[in-house]
C-alpha cells in the first residue's frame, strides 16, 4: 500500500496500530521525568541545519520530498510546518505525559501517509523505529551542539544522553534501539555517517530551505546571507562535503561573532525568556487540546 492509495479510514487504522507497544511500557516511556535537557530557544537558528542531517538519511530525505501529507510541507505551509516540528521538542523534553500521548497520536495520523510508492528511489516508512532512531539522534546531536555554542557544556552529561532518548521514544522508537551509552552512541552515528549520501534531487531540495525559498520574497531577500550563515555554520564538517557548501571568511567572522554575544545574552537572561519559544509552543498545544483544534 503505496501513500497514493491510502484512504483517511486507513490512515486512522495505521495510526492507531502504531500504538502497538504494551501500555505499560508505553505509560513508562511517556512518564520518563527530563530535567537534565536544559531547552534553549535560541536553537531555532541550527533547525535548518539539523533539518539536513536528518534528511541526510536518503530514506529519510526521500520521505519528507515526496510527502504526500501538503499541510505539513514547508513549501506550502511554512508556519505551520515550523510550528510543529518546534511543538514535537517542547513536547518530547517539556511536556505532561498527557501531553506527550496526545501530540504522538496526532503525529501518527500524519505519518500514516508518509511511506514509498513503486516509483520512490529509496523505500521508507515513517513508522520505521531506525529512521526514526536517526531523526531522534539528530535532534540530540544538535541539543549538545547548543549547550557547547550558547550554554553550558557541563550539562552535557551521561545521564543527559540517557534522557535524550526521548526525541525518538516518543514516537515509535523502542527505548532499547537508543544506544546504551554516550560512546555507543558515537559509534552509531559515525557508522550512520558512512551511510549518508545526498543526490541531487535532496540537495537541491535542502539547497532551497537554506536560501529561505519557502518564505515571502522581502524575507527571503533580506535574510537570505543570514540564513546561509548560520545554517552552514552550525552543520558539521561531515554534511558541509556532502551538500558542498561551505562559509565565506566574512561568513566565519560574523558567525563567531553572532554566537559569542548571544552566549554573554543568554547567560542574564531569565529561564522563561531561555526556553522561548518553547514554552510558548506548550502553551499553545494546551489551548489546542482545550478547544478542540488540531494538534498538528
Amino acid at each position: 500500500m503505496s501513500a497514493e492509495t491510502i484512504t483517511a479510514g486507513q490512515a486512522d487504522d495505521i495510526a492507531r496500530n502504531a500504538e502497538t507497544m504494551p501500555r505499560s511500557r508505553r505509560e513508562a516511556l511517556d512518564n520518563v521525568v527530563i530535567d537534565d535537557m536544559d531547552m534553549l530557544g535560541i536553537a531555532l537558528l541550527a533547525g535548518p541545519a539539523n533539518v539536513i542531517m536528518q534528511l541526510a538519511v536518503p530514506a529519510v530525505g526521500y520521505g519528507v520530498y515526496e510527502s504526500t501529507v501538503h499541510s505539513g510541507n514547508l513549501f506550502k505551509n511554512p508556519t505551520k510546518r515550523t510550528r510543529t516540528t518546534l511543538t514535537y521538542l517542547a513536547v518530547a523534553a517539556m511536556g505532561s505525559p498527557e501531553v506527550r500521548k496526545a501530540y504522538r497520536q496526532a503525529v501518527n495520523k500524519s505519518h500514516a501517509y508518509v511511506r514509498s510508492s513503486e516509483a520512490s528511489p529509496v523505500k521508507y516508512n515513517a513508522f520505521d523505529p531506525k529512521l526514526q532512531l536517526w531523526v531522534a539522534a539528530c535532534l540530540y546531536r544538535g541539543w549538545e551542539d547548543m549547550q557547547r555554542i550558547y550554554g553550558d557544556p557541563a550539562k552535557i552529561t551521561e545521564e543527559a544522553y540517557q534522557q535524550g532518548a526521548v526525541m525518538g521514544t516518543t514516537l515509535q522508537m523502542p527505548r532499547d534501539l537508543w544506544p546504551a551509552t554516550r560512546a555507543d552512541f558515537e559509534e552509531y552515528w559515525q557508522s550512520t555517517l558512512a551511510e549518508v549520501e545526498i543526490d541531487d534531487t535532496i540537495r537541491e531540495h535542502l539547497m532551497a530551505i537554506i536560501q529561505l525559498d519557502f518564505t515571502y520574497k522581502p524575507i527571503r531577500l533580506l535574510g537570505r546571507w543570514y540564513s546561509e550563515t548560520m545554517t552552514i555554520g552550525f552543520l558539521p564538517p561531515e554534511f558541509q562535503q556532502k551538500m558542498r557548501v561551505s562559509q565565506t571568511p566574512a561568513q566565519r567572522r560574523f558567525f563567531a561573532a553572532h554566537n559569542a554575544i548571544a552566549r554573554q545574552l543568554i547567560k542574564i537572561l531569565p529561564k522563561p525568556l531561555r526556553e522561548f519559544p518553547f514554552n510558548l509552543l506548550l502553551a499553545d498545544l494546551d489551548w489546542r487540546r482545550r478547544t478542540g483544534r488540531p494538534l498538528v
